[in-house]
């Protein structure tokens, strides 16, 4: 029998379940542990006996952060882009040059330990379930190697050959790679594809032909889309059912339309229904390369679910911490604390598909705090989420449960 963990006298309780209708933030509440899951959740009055107990103070808990789009196995540093892009430099997507010759030249050991290193930073800011992509590889050995690495660490890995084409290489010819050996390669170690369509990196064409060869291998989809401008990343998002599009700097109302139709066939009171793709916003890195901001509030008001991640890179957006993005969605993108969290944990269990039941891996569902799913959960130094945005940039996380297990 598994060891019981009851937390209890929580203040507030952001439990992120649809399930529960409006009911999703409890009061004087209670969570109990049970291994890797939750077993009970309920008033704190009410609560059953458990192996162990721990008093939350009457500190806030919200499930953990889920960062569903990071790009965290490289080598080397870009400060002099940075510097040189607040300075007034505009951003290019030619900058991931720089990062993939230093990855192609560090040994595996060092991959991994600055892959370690990486995601133990987002642990320890609430980050409890993690994605990261390939892409500094750009090519079939290299490809392989980092999503064999990323495998060791990452939750989910996502397959990004096509984020830049090579210097030298013929755009055509390097996009039958991707589609061709570079993708079989990989494919062991991923579960998703992801396109970058943006101008200085692939044509809509491109993305379209990777996209349909890896969505015939059988691997989920994203996209890179509308970051340097309107574009056609949302059409072919849609298009392909992607699960989720990122950046969404510049969108068109038909952007939105289009996404917001994706939606048509979902409940989101209760959570069920046809999904469609989730807008994922990123805004560490539209403050880094000095972006419009996503329009997060114009994308809820349309209906869209919408998702925060750090999109941690040497490139735009060094960052591993959700409670910095979430700060800057209610402070600067027109969110409620609420929709914020919501969108940092829930919406980004969404875009990785483990919102609910169980994935085809058969691992439990996750960024909510609902009976039966992971039990991953961050407690916060303060009484409410609220201090997340009334308190930017200061260390709130107090402690943070994994699968049921506390993390150091």
């Amino acid at each position: 029998m598994a060891e019981s963990l009851l937390i209890t006298n929580i203040g507030e309780l952001m439990t992120q379940d649809p399930g529960r209708g409006r009911d999703t933030v409890l009061r004087d509440a209670a969570v109990v542990l049970e291994g890797e899951r939750i077993s009970w959740l309920g008033p704190a009055a009410a609560a059953p006996a458990a192996d162990a107990v721990t008093d939350a103070g009457g500190r806030c808990v919200l499930p953990g952060w889920v960062d569903s789009h990071t790009h965290l196995v490289f080598a080397g540093d870009r400060t002099e882009e940075f510097e040189a892009r607040m300075a007034g430099r505009s951003y290019q997507a030619g900058g991931i040059a720089v990062t993939v010759a230093a990855t192609r030249a560090a040994a595996d050991y060092d991959l991994t330990r600055l892959l370690l290193a990486r995601a133990a930073e987002a642990a320890a800011g609430g980050t409890t379930y993690l994605e990261t992509k390939t892409g500094y590889g750009l090519d079939v050995e290299q490809e392989a190697r980092i999503a064999r690495i990323a495998s060791t660490v990452a939750d989910q890995v996502t397959f990004l050959g096509a984020h830049l084409v090579p210097a030298g290489l013929d755009a055509d010819e390097y996009t039958e790679l991707v589609c061709g050996g570079m993708l079989a390669a990989v494919r062991p170690y991923v579960q998703w594809a992801d396109v970058f369509c943006e101008r200085g990196a692939s044509t809509a064409e491109q993305c379209r032909r990777v996209l349909a060869a890896c969505r015939e291998a059988g691997l989920g989809l994203r996209v890179h889309g509308n970051q340097l401008g309107e574009g056609p990343g949302v059409a072919l998002a849609v298009e392909f059912g992607a699960a989720s599009v990122d950046h969404l700097n510049y969108l068109s109302d038909a952007d939105v339309g289009l996404l917001a139709g994706s939606w048509a066939g979902w409940d989101a009171d209760s959570g069920s229904g046809r999904r469609g793709t989730v807008a994922t916003c990123l805004p560490a890195c539209d403050l880094s390369t000095r972006q419009p901001l996503a329009p997060a509030r114009r994308l809820l008001d349309a209906r869209v679910e919408i998702a925060l991640a750090s999109n941690c890179n040497p490139g735009t957006s060094y960052t591993s911490s959700m409670n910095y993005c979430v700060a800057t969605a209610v402070l600067q993108m027109g969110l409620s604390v609420h929709e914020a969290v919501r969108a940092a944990t829930y919406g980004g269990a969404l875009a990785l598909g483990v919102h609910t039941g169980r994935d085809a891996d058969g691992e439990r569902a996750v960024g909510s705090v609902a009976v039966g799913h992971r039990a991953d959960l961050h407690l916060l130094n303060a009484p409410s989420a609220t201090h997340l945005a009334y308190r930017p940039g200061m260390p709130l996380t107090a402690a943070v449960w994994r699968a049921g297990e506390r993390g150091a």
